[in-house]
């Protein structure tokens, strides 16, 4: 279990759930634009963490995590403006 965890492999396995993910909630009629923004910021934190736990160097940990915080910005945005013109 100590190297599914430090080969990054629990990670590709979360990362497999998003994508399957994003197709399920396609298929019951939600929009791309609509499921990216949502699930990007997970997609952009799972790279940081595979990164960090595969001992890659820094930046290949911090940019992920600095991206995924704009994005959820960005999606919390959207959704507050989707409410109001509902």
């Amino acid at each position: 279990m100590e190297h599914f965890f430090a080969s990054g492999r629990a990670v590709d396995v979360v990362l497999v759930v998003l994508v399957v993910e994003a197709l399920w909630l396609r298929l019951r009629g939600q929009k791309w634009a609509d499921i990216f923004p949502a699930l990007l910021p997970a997609i952009f934190m799972m790279l940081g963490l595979r990164a960090a736990l595969t001992g890659m160097a820094w930046p290949f940990v911090s940019i992920p995590l600095a991206l995924a915080f704009p994005v959820h910005l960005y999606d919390l945005h959207r959704r507050k403006m989707l409410r109001r013109s509902s």
